[in-house]
This record gives structure tokens, sequence and C-alpha cells, in this order.
């Protein structure tokens, strides 16, 4: 995926009329990573139906009091919370050795094809804090005695079974529960949350190579921060902002009273913002920082139009309208800009009409630099 960035009013303009911006991947056409659009959902299941199937495998683990039958449906309900969480394959999750490749003090499991290989051509994958509590508990169920090196080694077709039996308990059709649907729809939802696309692809395991073009270079251990952020965010679920970007801190142009920060998200993207040089000194802020960006949505201006429009706004996104919400007074937008990250914008209704703009438009959406609240975790 090529790197992206903010560019200058004349220059977008410029290569918009010539053909050479990138082109909007339709909800139907799959992204060179392999992983669906977030707008697609015709192929997988929401976070509702996702939340409703993992409640029927546990109910279906709780259910039995006998022992070996409760252990049984126990380890069937964790290979998938491995991967509903951390959008693993199954032969991923049945190869793991549980005391080998699951790092507490990190909170990460360490994926790979041939486990038998160097430490360093595992992938490591974050989980959150309540869902390693919760692997901890099953695995000190004192039932595993001293199995637990081969806990996870199940037959794949006996669990592919089992989540064909849960979706049909649930009403779902069985292409949309099997293993890999469930990791697809694990990408689908990551990216719903606006977890940067090349976050996801590592979280999966596909090659990015945008992370290695982007104008600042994210180490491994950037890439854990990002997705350390995100996961337990996801699990708290307690911002009210609407658009949240996260990234490096790329360049910062200091003045006498305020500063101007510039983001580089790991999509590739550029935020900029400006705050007070006390904030700067007071948060620590410095080129390499990681950063969230959050902007409210009545800051986010929408406009329709062919060409980059011609305003102050330092902050510009090209993108395609794919929800229109309406209300007696104001109507939220939401827009989904190439990378798959979702803006959101409320304007009053009066504006709607006047604009017209309706969903599958393609639209440019604006915020100055004054706009965006920078947060350090």
């Amino acid at each position: 995926m090529p790197k992206r960035k903010i560019l200058p009013r004349s220059r977008a303009r410029d290569l918009k009329a010539s053909g050479h911006m990138r082109p909007h991947l339709g909800p139907d056409i799959p992204n060179p990573a392999r992983i669906y659009a977030a707008a697609d959902q015709s192929r997988c299941l929401d976070p509702t139906q996702l939340a409703k199937l993992e409640q029927a495998f546990r109910s279906w683990a709780e259910a039995s009091s006998r022992m070996d039958t409760h252990v049984s449906r126990k380890r069937i309900l964790l290979i998938f919370l491995l991967i509903r969480y951390t959008g693993a394959r199954l032969n991923e999750v049945l190869a793991l050795d549980p005391a080998k490749h699951i790092d507490v003090s990190k909170r990460v499991v360490r994926y790979s094809d041939a486990p038998s290989i160097d430490k360093s051509s595992f992938r490591e994958v974050q989980i959150s804090s309540e869902l390693m509590k919760e692997i901890l508990a099953t695995l000190n169920t004192s039932a595993l005695g001293e199995q637990e090196a081969a806990w996870l080694q199940v037959d794949a077709a006996h669990v592919r079974r089992k989540f064909y039996e849960r979706g049909t308990e649930c009403g779902f059709a069985q292409d949309l529960v099997s293993p890999n649907a469930i990791r697809r729809a694990r990408a689908v939802e990551l990216m719903h949350s606006n977890v940067p696309l090349p976050v996801v692809q590592r979280i999966l395991g596909h090659s990015t190579p945008n992370l290695t073009a982007s104008l600042v270079a994210f180490s491994d251990e950037d890439i854990h921060q990002v997705a350390r952020h995100f996961i337990e965010k996801e699990s708290r679920r307690k911002t009210s902002a609407r658009n949240t970007f996260f990234g490096k801190i790329g360049h910062i142009q200091k003045g006498d009273i305020q500063s101007r920060v510039d983001v580089v998200t790991v999509a590739g993207d550029i935020v900029s913002t400006v705050i007070t040089n006390n904030s700067l000194k007071r948060m620590g802020l410095k080129k390499g920082s990681l950063v969230t960006a959050e902007v409210k949505a009545p800051w986010l201006i929408v406009e329709k139009s062919p060409t980059a429009p011609m305003c102050t706004a330092e902050n510009i996104f090209h993108g395609t309208i794919t929800q229109v919400v309406r209300g007696k007074l104001t109507t939220e937008f939401v827009v989904r800009i190439p990378d798959g990250t979702e803006l959101c914008s409320l304007v009053t209704e009066e504006s709607r009409r006047k604009l017209d703009i309706q969903e599958q438009d393609e639209v440019w959406v604006m915020f100055n630099n004054f706009a965006v609240i920078l947060h350090v975790d």
C-alpha cells in the first residue's frame, strides 16, 4: 500500500485532475492486503453478531456438569477467543504452547506456522488485560494437570464443527462462523474502530510495505504500543471522541507562545495541530513521541467538490460518505478515507439540505490545526 500524506491544496488539486490520486476502494473490492474494506459487512459478522456468538460459546462451555466435558468445552472456547480477539489462523492457535507462546507480562500471544524456529520469526499479537486474565484462569484449572503444553492441540475438523454448531444456534450461516470468517470479521471490526490499516495487517500476519515507506519509521515496539493503545481502548470504551488518529510526532515548529506539531499516523497521513509551548513542555512532547490526536465531530467541515477546496484548514482528507444519520436539528456524516479510517462530522440539518450530500458521495473533510487535541497515554 503506497504512502499517503496530506498534500498542499494546489498539489492535491493537480494530482486529482491528472488522475494520480489513489482511487477509492469500493465496498465490494478487497484491498491489496486481502483485508476487506471496513464497510463491507455482507461477508462477515458485525460486532454485535460476534458478541452474540461469543455468548453462545460461553453458555455452551458452562452448560455441562461433567468435569471432562466442561474442560473440553473450555478448550474450544479458548480457541474461539484467541481467533476472535487476535485474528489468528486456526492452525496457528492449535500450534500454541501456552507456557512458551503466551507472554503474561507483555500481554502478547506469539504465533508462528513453524513453532520450532527462532523467536525472531514469531508474530506477537497484543491482547487486552481482561482477556489475559481469562486465559490464565482457564489454564490454571486444576483438571489440566500436566497437559498444558498440548492443551490446544485439538483436531481442526472437530473445532470447525463446534464453530458451526454455535453459529447454527445463533441463526448464522456456516460461511460466516468458520474460523477464517471470524478472523476476517476481527479485521473488519478493528478497522471500524479506526485501528490503522498497517497495524491490522501486522496483527493478522500480512506484509506491510507502506510501513517502510512512511515519512517516519515505526519500529516493532512502536507497533506494539499502537496495538496496546487500541486493544485496551476497545476493552474500556471510555472515550467520547469519534475521530481519533494514533501516530508519532514527525515535526515540531516552535514559536514564541505556541508550537505547530505534525503527527504522522501509521497509515502515513499527517495530522497538524497547534498547542502552547507550556503544553509542549508539560506533556514532554518531542519528535518521535507517540500520541493520540482527537477531533470532535462538530469541528469537521464537509464539502462536496471535484477538487481540493481552497480554504484555510490545514488538515484536508478526501473520502466517501458511508452513512448519513439525520435528526430534527442535526445530521451526522460518516466519511471513510482510503486507508479505511472513518471520520464523523456533525452539521445542521439545514446545511445538509443545502449541500445535498448522500451516501457514496465523494467529499472533502477539513479541520484546522486548532481543532486537534493531543493526548499522551
